[in-house]
């Protein structure tokens, strides 16, 4: 059973690189920016709370997010282990991994903040089928439509500078005292999440000891 997790900036990548392992290695994706927009979409009560965070440009509650992580992961359907981003966000959450779980490796994509809102900047959200993806600039007028099911694209709430500037922001105050934790385990892999997909896809397998993506 394998048990890893991703850690970086908003727009480094993390999502959509534990998508690629979990897919592989047949683990389960715990993405918590997944599990968020999905409250907020289908107008929960966590939802609700999240919008008014996310409209005030603050970040959502530590504790919201620990209560989600905690009723996910008590679902024990990782038969094969797991593999979880967004989380964790402070060092008493990272203690609380240490002391429940036997994590075998955590990743951290670094990127500097020129980048992280360069790239933030051309991310976009389906409104139809919530495909997250990547665009380019559009030309004034042009509406940007999804590759998958030509949907209008929209940017992500999160994404809105107020909020990316308050991300930047706690993550560079926080995650420190959480790798510290960790690498108390030397567990820590830091990997440069300015590479391509595939780059940094190769480079995380490096770390972790695993061999290349099964081919079809």
């Amino acid at each position: 059973m394998r048990k890893y997790v991703i850690m970086g900036v908003q727009g480094s990548g993390k999502g959509t690189q534990a998508k690629l392992l979990a897919a592989d290695l047949d683990l389960v994706h715990i993405g918590v920016g997944d599990i968020l927009r999905w409250h907020v979409e289908d107008h929960t009560k966590v939802g609700a709370q999240v919008q008014r965070a996310v409209a005030g440009g603050a970040l959502v509650e530590d504790e919201l997010v620990e209560s989600i992580v905690r009723e996910r992961l008590a679902l024990h359907d990782w038969n094969y282990g797991f593999i979880i981003d967004g989380f964790p966000r402070n060092a008493r959450q990272a203690e609380f991994f240490l002391e429940g779980y036997d994590i075998d490796g955590v990743v951290v994509l670094d990127m500097p903040d020129e980048e992280v809102q360069a790239r933030v900047a051309t991310r976009r959200l389906c409104s139809r089928c919530g495909l997250d993806q990547t665009v380019r600039a559009a030309t004034k007028g042009e509406k940007e439509a999804c590759e998958r099911c030509g949907g209008e694209l929209v940017p992500r709430p999160d994404d809105n500078p107020e909020a990316l500037a308050a991300r930047l922001s706690d993550y560079h105050e926080k995650t420190r005292p959480i790798i510290e934790l960790f690498d108390r385990k030397e567990v820590v892999h830091h990997v440069d999440a300015t590479q391509t997909v595939d780059q940094v896809q190769a480079a995380i397998r490096r770390c972790l000891d695993l061999p290349a993506p099964s081919s079809d």
